[in-house]
């Protein structure tokens, strides 16, 4: 039904209509674009107002399609609105339906009608009217190049006063970039460039006339000569740093380009990933033979296969450390651009022993050519456990299959002990009270590892397991559990014994024999530890709390023991978030005092104490007086000085070349306002920051101020 001739010759009145329609008002919508932009421009926008015009014309065409058609002889009279039987297959009517067929055909050959939409002949001159109003606008719209700088305007009238002034006619520019990379090369005719460092540049021009001479003159003063050959001018190097450069003849262009930009994409160094192992100190298995290393090093243009892997070796103990280091090669596995290296590190093979250590790093290198950069793993440590604690892990695990203490924490003695809590209902009373004493050994072991930070001391051997009733904080001598209970009434779990039985009567007025009977030196604050009075509170309150846990946890009462234990936690995690270590105090070790001009009011050979704040010098100025200087209309710039400044200050700014080809607009133009004030823009990114007020001392406190008003009161007022 979609090639009835009928339908097609519909359709391409449609299509017509809005071609005509709309092509006026593309090209005129180019027209306005062109005259307030540039070609470039105006093109774009044709392009995409035709591609407008097209897609309308044909969405208006797809929308007659058969019922359309159908619906259009349907409002013949001679059709009688069976112009549907027209197309259907004669196999799926009736024979009356058949027969209304042939009859409605045998009308649509003898008088077919034009079902063709009528010339809109009114919309057609509202679109060609709106179009010439675009164009008049277009036309009294001022050119692009209306709004030339004087030096645009001057470099004409030179070009129309000196018709045999060369003008570039054609360019095309090469970029080789190095083999290492892979990528191909690539030539065009915007002299722009933005390739990776170490590419090869190659440059060929054409002018007309011929110039004398010609070379590329870059911002940093460097020439690049072009040398002629036949009708073209060429010339190469290799783009080693970033930079703008102009095009320059002798005689001078008739018409002075622009600044072409050269940007340099850096070549990144590698980077290496540990895979295996997870984390950068191992601990060794007493029965470990081998050490797996799994890497994994990318780079942008690819990795060299082969690689180094350094093993170093430590053996011994104290003073007597010896090192042995071995390099090992790698071949790598993979892309080139993301190679994995692995290494199975035979622990006898190299030679190492119980208490030893072993540390391996992995270097690779990128295919950089020449210097290929070189990067490396973090050093990976695995530390071999000493003989005596094999023989100590080995004992423990033939005693008791039990956690080691170190793994045990607070947070996991509470997950234990509501664990059990839960599980009450199903356990017997033996076994139940059995599971919680061994929770409450853990608290033990965890209390004495926090009370080694309060100078306290391991206790001793095994007590039998508390009975009774709990005790309070407040006495906790009177504890069942007795191990406990020795070590709150002497201190620190020491055994003193009676001095008095052993060493004799204590002298009166001694404070070395009052220290022996009742302290120790690791009691004070200075000597047993190093955190600080507020630090140490917190933690022997955590210290109480799992007392009280572990004593009801003994008895086989978790559930008494868990508000505890949750106090303890919290005030652990007080005691970790601490900022402040304390550390013993020293005397300050004043100069003697002399006695022979003690009083005398003299005051030779006294220094000056009205310490003078110290002026800040000043720093580098050139980038703040460029600034200031761009201010004014007719200030003057030193563009060189900014030029050298910027050379040695690269990191300065995001984009160096916005900046240098800001400085060589100015160069150019030093009467134009609007680069003066792009310049100025640019630079204020680096304008060093003032420095803020000196800081002011503080006032202290209420006793502080006091004492200071009676230093400072007058000798009446200070009796």
């Amino acid at each position: 039904m979609s090639r009835h001739p009928l339908l097609q010759r519909a359709r391409r009145r449609v299509l017509a209509i809005s071609v005509l329609g709309g092509l006026p008002i593309a090209l005129a919508l180019a027209l306005l674009t062109w005259r307030i932009a540039d070609t470039d421009v105006a093109t774009v926008v044709l392009t995409v107002a035709l591609l407008a015009v097209a897609g309308l014309a044909m969405w208006r065409a797809r929308r007659l399609d058969g019922a359309w058609l159908v619906t259009r002889l349907n409002e013949h009279p001679r059709f009688e609105d069976s112009a549907d039987l027209l197309f259907a297959a004669p196999a799926a009517l009736n024979p009356l339906q058949q027969r209304q067929q042939r009859h409605v055909q045998q009308r649509l050959r003898e008088s077919a009608p034009d079902l063709r939409q009528a010339w809109p002949v009114k919309h057609l001159l509202l679109c060609a009217g709106t179009a010439l109003l675009i164009a008049a606008g277009a036309v009294a719209w001022p050119s692009a190049t209306a709004g030339r700088t004087g030096a645009d305007v001057a470099a004409t009238g030179a070009a129309s006063s000196n018709p045999q002034a060369p003008a570039l006619r054609a360019t095309r520019l090469r970029v080789t970039p190095p083999a290492y990379t892979g990528q191909a090369a690539t030539a065009g005719e915007k002299l722009d460039v933005r390739a990776v460092q170490g590419s090869r540049l190659h440059w060929q021009l054409q002018f007309a006339p011929q110039p004398q001479q010609a070379w590329l003159q870059f911002h940093d003063g460097r020439r690049l000569p072009l040398q002629r050959d036949g009708e073209h001018w060429q010339a190469g190097e290799a783009l080693q740093r970033p930079g703008l450069y102009r095009i320059v003849t002798e005689p001078a262009l008739a018409t002075p380009g622009r600044a072409y930009r050269l940007d340099v994409v850096p070549d990144r160094p590698p980077q290496v990933k540990v895979l295996e192992p997870t984390q950068t100190l191992n601990q060794a298995t007493p029965n470990q033979r081998q050490w797996q290393l799994r890497f994994e090093a990318t780079d942008d243009f690819g990795i060299n296969p082969g690689a180094t892997l350094d093993i170093t070796t430590a053996k011994g103990s104290g003073e007597n450390i010896e090192f042995q280091q071995r390099s090992v090669p790698l071949s790598g596995s993979g892309a080139a651009t993301a190679r994995r290296f692995g290494y199975n590190a035979d622990l006898a093979a190299l030679g190492v022993g119980p208490g030893d250590e072993v540390v391996a790093r992995l270097t690779v290198r990128d295919n950089r050519n020449p210097q290929p950069q070189e990067a490396r793993s973090a050093s990976l440590i695995l530390r071999l456990p000493s003989e005596q604690e094999v023989q100590t892990s080995e004992l423990e695990g033939a005693i008791k299959k039990v956690m080691p203490a170190y793994f045990r924490s607070q947070r996991q003695i509470i997950i234990d002990a509501e664990a059990l809590q839960k599980q009450r209902g199903t356990l017997d009373a033996e076994t139940f009270i059995k599971r919680s004493d061994a929770i409450g050994v853990d608290q033990r072991i965890l209390r004495l590892r926090y009370g080694q930070f309060l100078g306290e001391e391991a206790e001793g051997g095994a007590k039998a397991p508390p009975t009774g009733d709990m005790p309070t904080s407040d006495a906790p001598a009177a504890d069942a559990d007795n191990d406990h209970a020795d070590e709150h009434a002497h201190g620190d779990g020491h055994d003193h014994g009676n001095s008095t039985a052993s060493e004799g009567a204590p002298v009166f007025g001694s404070a070395t024999d009052v220290l022996s009977e009742y302290g120790h030196t690791h009691d004070h604050a200075e000597a047993a530890t190093l955190l600080d009075p507020q630090t140490r509170a917190i933690l022997k309150a955590a210290l109480d709390q799992m007392w009280q846990s572990e004593g009801h946890l003994r008895q086989g009462h978790p559930d008494k023991a868990l508000p505890f234990a949750y106090k303890a936690l919290g005030f652990i995690k007080q005691v970790q978030q601490a900022e402040r270590i304390y550390l013993a105090r020293v005397g300050s070790a004043l100069p003697p005092i002399d006695m022979a001009r003690r009083m005398t009011g003299k005051r030779d050979g006294l220094g000056n104490r009205n310490v003078a704040i110290p002026a800040r010098p000043d720093g580098d100025r050139t980038v703040s007086d460029a600034w200031q200087a761009l201010a004014h209309g007719d200030g003057k710039v030193d563009l060189d000085a900014l030029s050298r400044w910027l050379d040695s200050h690269p990191n300065a700014w995001p984009d160096p070349l916005d900046v240098i080809a800001a400085i060589d607009e100015v160069r150019q133009q030093p009467d134009c306002q609007a680069c003066r004030q792009r310049l100025r823009d640019q630079l204020w990114p680096a304008l060093q920051r003032p420095h803020g007020p000196p800081a002011r001392r503080n006032a202290g406190d209420a006793a502080g101020r006091r004492y200071l008003d009676a230093l400072t009161a007058p000798q009446e007022h200070a009796r």
